[in-house]
């Protein structure tokens, strides 16, 4: 008996000298960032020199017009026409930004395929001082992305197209020479639209033509620019 216990208590004793395992906790799983925004995020504007979000839309399929009774025959939007020329010539944002929805800001898009951009009214404001850099989308011939600021690239074309001598069309789209076919897109069918067409210079046979389809929204009676829809000449 006295054997067995002594044995016992060597063993016992020879696994109290030894060290028990510790349990090391697994690290926590660590997420990945994004490396990019999917094209549809929400991206905060840290200020009024920069714009708003950027989105890209659906191509759009063939149009169907639901004119608004009356639209074609409105005379305060050829006055708003003529205000936006105004401003557009004067550098006036505070004018130029009062021309707009406040409520859906105005859609810009300068290459066909391209980009969308929305600017609310603090933002249109200030297209003529910010600097901020739009990649517009890849342009026709080259393929290489358009970059540039709205002064950089919009304003020119605007102010080239909007004067006094531009052929205006309503509800029908009005293009020079082109190599493919335009549609007003189905987004916004349900806002009237002038072509506002400069038809080109002698100088260059015509190829120089420039037409900005030119939403417009009704908002309290008031006659409100939505949508800007760049189109040109296509190698």
């Amino acid at each position: 008996m006295m054997k067995r216990m002594t044995f016992i208590a060597l063993v016992l004793t020879s696994l109290l000298g030894c060290t028990l395992p510790q349990a090391i906790p697994s690290p926590a799983p660590t997420a990945l960032l994004p490396t990019a925004l999917p094209p549809t995020a929400i991206v905060p504007i840290p200020s009024a020199t920069s714009v708003p979000p950027i989105f890209t839309p659906t191509p759009p399929p063939t149009w169907t017009s639901t004119p608004l009774p009356g639209f074609c025959s409105d005379s305060r939007v050829a006055g708003l026409f003529g205000a936006f020329a105004g401003a557009l010539a004067a550098a006036n944002g505070d004018a130029l930004a009062a021309l707009i929805s406040p409520l859906n800001g105005v859609d810009v898009r300068f290459i066909r395929d391209g980009r969308v951009v929305n600017y609310d009214r603090a933002h249109f404001a200030a297209v003529f001082a910010s600097t901020y850099q739009v990649e517009w989308g890849l342009a026709p011939g080259s393929g290489l992305p358009m970059i540039g600021s709205f002064q950089e690239i919009i304003l020119p074309s605007l102010r080239i197209v909007f004067t006094p001598s531009a052929h205006l069309t309503c509800n029908q789209i009005k293009l020079g020479g082109a190599t493919y076919a335009a549609a007003w897109p189905a987004e916004y069918t349900t806002v009237n639209f002038y072509s506002v067409h400069f038809p080109g210079t002698d100088q260059y046979g015509g190829m120089d033509w420039q037409t900005w389809l030119t939403g417009v929204e009704m908002e309290s009676g008031q006659p409100l620019l939505r949508v800007l829809l760049h189109f040109a000449w296509e190698p």
